[in-house]
């Protein structure tokens, strides 16, 4: 299978690294030259560390990376079976990239998006093929986190949802089938509960030590509430919980005080150095 993938940061870069150890030649969009590159170089020094590791030979390395091929120009995807878009998580730049693929790929081919809070249906609906639209949501790093969201959009056939489902099988990760709804299972479920959580810092007056202490040892979560958050990234959390927050209008689902003004003040969590904790 061919697979183009746009955008090369965080997620992509990760799910472009997938694509070429599962054996596809991949296309890996960005729209400069400078962005590709350093796609690349990122695939590239993960790829390195699973050598190190004894996880994948040097040859494997090598020839993963032979898979991969960089453009900035979309039209260069034209002949792919599967695009996945992991661009800006905003909804208008995802509907013209979308509206742009629609044009230039075959009919058969699948869109994907990796949209973790935006609706997949209205993603779908810029283009005049939506049954062939589907969400592909990746979980931060994609290349370790096993578990992928394959979403449903209104229009999604059945074929389109069948042929990501089992493209995410063949490539090692373990995909769950479920509609287009706000926060599709886990963000619906974890952005509130983490939300909860924060607000108990404030109003129980606990340390983020000791929340963390207590819902690893009290609930048997392998990660603390605030360790994730500053795993996840405050920035990325608050983002996700404003859109909730804007499609089901639900208290819990807005981003707490505590958060927006981490965010403001550069504590992101781990890729800042600060966040509940230091790094």
């Amino acid at each position: 299978m061919k697979v183009g993938v746009v955008g090369l940061g965080t997620m992509g870069a990760g799910i472009a690294q997938i694509s070429v150890t599962a054996g596809d030649d991949t296309i890996g969009r960005e729209v400069t030259t400078e962005l590709a590159e350093r796609g690349r170089a990122t695939i590239e020094r993960y790829l390195g560390r699973a050598v190190e590791k004894e996880r994948m030979t040097g040859d494997e390395r090598d020839a993963a990376l032979g898979r991969l091929t960089l453009t900035t120009d979309v039209s260069d995807l034209g002949d792919c079976d599967l695009v996945i878009e992991a661009i800006v998580e905003e909804l208008e730049p995802k509907r013209e990239l979308f509206a742009e693929l629609d044009r230039i790929t075959r009919t058969d081919a699948v869109l994907a998006t990796n949209t973790s809070a935006l609706s997949v249906s209205q993603i779908a609906e810029a283009t005049q093929h939506p049954e062939r639209v589907v969400g592909m949501h990746f979980f931060n790093p994609a290349p370790v986190l096993p578990l992928v969201e394959i979403v449903r959009a209104q229009r999604s056939s059945d074929e389109a949802v069948d042929i990501a489902y089992e493209w995410a099988r063949r490539a090692g990760k373990r995909p769950v089938r479920c509609n287009d709804t706000p926060g599709f299972i886990v963000n619906r479920v974890l952005i509130p509960l983490l939300n909860d959580c924060v607000r108990v810092l404030d109003e129980a007056d606990v340390t983020p030590e000791d929340l963390d202490t207590a819902m690893t040892n009290g609930a048997g979560w392998p990660l603390g509430p605030c360790a994730l958050v500053d795993l996840v990234g405050i920035d990325v959390h608050v983002h996700a919980s404003e859109a909730l927050h804007a499609q089901l209008g639900e208290e819990r689902m807005a981003p707490p005080q505590r958060l927006v003004e981490m965010q403001r003040e550069g504590k992101l969590g781990r890729k800042s150095g600060r966040g509940f904790y230091s790094y």
